[in-house]
């Protein structure tokens, strides 16, 4: 009972250590420039009062150890015997004592040189000229023949002066850290009350440059592991006294590779530092496709953001981390494929509205056409290769599934969006205006939203099942409680609204007279809506002619005449609050429809879209 009340308490001390240990850290992190500085100054001058305490003890061991060595006739009993003889011989012996002292003399000058040149304690001339004395009086000691006792504790005393200079430091500047910590919050305080949380997270973010930061940190760790693993190599073909082949070479190049993606995401401190190189290189992408489009939207930038998120997630979803090394390296690959498929989405995003610009505004430039067919093709070709190859090379799995999925969405988004861009096309070329045009777009969107929807349905299910059968988790019940409410739910509703304003605007214009040849001959004029001729219109109660798609489209917006303004048809009351209604919906489905722009469903990794 008393050991596991003991162990009790060490975990408890252990955790409010580690709390404020990360506290600390985070304090530090969100320091402007001129406090760090100052941060770490005070750090490097503690850590090298020890690195001096530490060399100065190491040193005086040996030297005690190789003076007590008296019966070689070439060591002599004191150094500075040695010295006063100038012999020269015995000083520089690798066995003897001198070298030791001549070595840590140089030591401890540098060490004490550092420490004058940056520690934050009172600079007095005097206090200035003792530092390099007090730093380098142990190895002072060692050449008298002082007793033992003595040589042994000078190691402590010459750390005295350089502590006490520390120390005042700390007392000294302990009311400015208060300052600098109370101002700190008291500035975080007011901006979250003027602004809200979330702009003081985006500001701190970009003024800390915590993206920069983590690339930076992963870089250098792989870099690291990337000198063991040659020197390792290296080593090892010294012993064998093997002569590499290009097949060997190319086999020892694939081998690192993997070994360096699966120790870059071993941690989670790892894993961010992973996901902001990923980030950076997915920007650079969005980037390379919008000088193909000649374009300079900003969706590039969400694509850094969003797949940064998406990686993110997968990473914890999967337990990306807890892995051992073979298993995290091949989920790590599936977590690729699940993010590339992801930026095909994102592209889609960027080449439909130039592709719908291009075909609706009679742009003559042969060149943004050839380009905005060319990532159309791309994004058709690459997902198809993508499954012919894992097809190939894998058996049927949840992961295979989902991945298949969205590949295929992006195959059926592509395919809509060059569908609708050729009916533009030609009724951009068409003398006479296309009435039926709306109609054909219409039922091209209702196929591929519905082919969207049974795919969100399909990976529903899917990533129900990895839950309860293969790997459950929090974040994947909560990704998918995400899913079932965006992609899903609002989907459908949004969906439904759709097609019901639809059907009530089509039965608002049937109840409409029909012009005759006879009446638009005599009113000779254009649809107040397109600015096109009538050869065929629609009669409204106030006597005004228009298009009946353009009176259709309109009736989306209002139901009053867009000339007079009067109300176009009788209603009820109860026809009244159907109205409303469907109102409220429309402004739903916009809402829904600018959440559903950002595309959440790759955020949701596998079989969660």
């Amino acid at each position: 009972m008393r050991i596991s009340t003991n162990a009790f308490f060490f975990t408890l001390l252990k955790f409010f250590v580690c709390c404020i240990g990360c506290m600390s850290a985070l304090c530090i992190f969100v320091l402007y420039t001129k406090h760090l500085i100052i941060v770490y100054l005070y750090l490097t001058s503690v850590g090298l009062v020890f690195v001096s305490y530490w060399t100065n003890v190491s040193a005086i061991k040996q030297i005690q150890a190789l003076t007590l060595v008296t019966t070689s006739p070439h060591h002599s009993t004191s150094i500075l015997e040695d010295i006063l003889n100038l012999n020269i011989k015995n000083l520089l012996d690798l066995d003897g004592p001198g070298i030791l002292v001549i070595q840590n003399f140089a030591i401890q000058f540098m060490l004490a040189a550092i420490f004058k040149y940056i520690h934050l304690g009172p600079r007095h001339p005097t206090v200035q000229k003792l530092l390099p004395l007090s730093f380098m009086a142990p190895s002072f000691l060692a050449m008298l023949p002082v007793p033992p006792n003595l040589l042994h504790h000078s190691p402590v005393f010459s750390a005295l002066l350089p502590l006490f200079l520390v120390k005042y430091a700390l007392w000294s500047s302990a009311y400015n850290v208060i300052q600098v910590v109370y101002a700190g919050y008291h500035h975080g305080r007011l901006f979250v009350s003027n602004y809200g949380l979330s702009a003081l997270v985006e500001t701190e973010w970009m003024r800390l440059n915590v993206p920069c930061v983590l690339r930076v940190f992963w870089v250098l760790r792989v870099a690291e592991h990337a000198i063991l693993l040659l020197m390792d190599n290296y080593d090892d073909e010294a012993e064998e006294g093997l002569k590499v082949s290009t097949l060997l070479a190319v086999q020892s190049l694939a081998s690192m590779t993997k070994s360096l993606l699966v120790t870059g995401c071993e941690t989670i401190t790892a894993v961010l530092g992973m996901t902001s190189v990923i980030s950076f290189f997915c920007h650079y992408i969005g980037n390379f496709f919008q000088w193909i489009l000649l374009t300079d939207e900003e969706e590039d930038k969400s694509i850094g953001t969003v797949s940064a998120i998406l990686f993110y997630i997968l990473a914890l979803q999967t337990g990306l981390t807890s892995l051992n090394p073979e298993k995290r390296f091949i989920r790590l690959c599936r977590n690729f494929c699940l993010l590339f498929t992801a930026l095909l989405h994102f592209l889609h995003n960027i080449v439909n509205p130039m592709l719908m610009s291009l075909s609706a505004s009679h742009n003559p430039s042969t060149h943004r056409h050839v380009r905005a067919l060319g990532v159309c093709a791309f994004l058709i070709i690459f997902p198809i290769s993508l499954l012919v190859y894992l097809w190939s090379q894998h058996t049927i799995s949840t992961w295979l599934l989902a991945v298949s999925a969205f590949s295929i969405e992006v195959i059926v988004k592509v395919i809509v969006s060059l569908m609708i861009y050729s009916l533009f096309l030609i009724d951009a070329y068409r003398s006479t205006f296309w009435e039926q045009l709306d109609d054909y777009v219409y039922y091209i969107r209702a196929f591929g939203n519905t082919i969207e929807f049974c795919f969100g349905i399909f990976l529903f299910f899917n990533g129900a099942w990895i839950l309860l059968f293969e790997s459950g988790g929090a974040i994947r019940a909560v990704m998918m409680c995400i899913h079932a409410y965006f992609n899903i739910w609002c989907e459908a509703r949004a969906g439904w609204s759709v097609f019901m304003k639809r059907r009530t605007a089509v039965n608002k214009i049937n109840s409409l007279r029909e012009a005759s040849p006879d009446q638009l001959n005599r009113l000779d004029d254009v649809c107040a809506i397109c600015y096109q001729e009538m050869h065929s219109a629609k009669i409204t109660c106030c006597n005004h002619y228009f298009h009946g798609v353009c009176l259709r489209k309109w009736l989306y917006v209002q139901d009053r005449c867009p000339l007079c303004h009067d109300i176009l048809y009788k209603i009820d009351n109860d026809i009244n609050k159907d109205n409303n209604s469907e109102t409220g919906n429309e402004e739903n489905s916009n809402n829904q429809n600018l959440l559903l722009e950002e595309d959440p469903e790759l955020l949701l990794g596998e079989g969660v879209r």
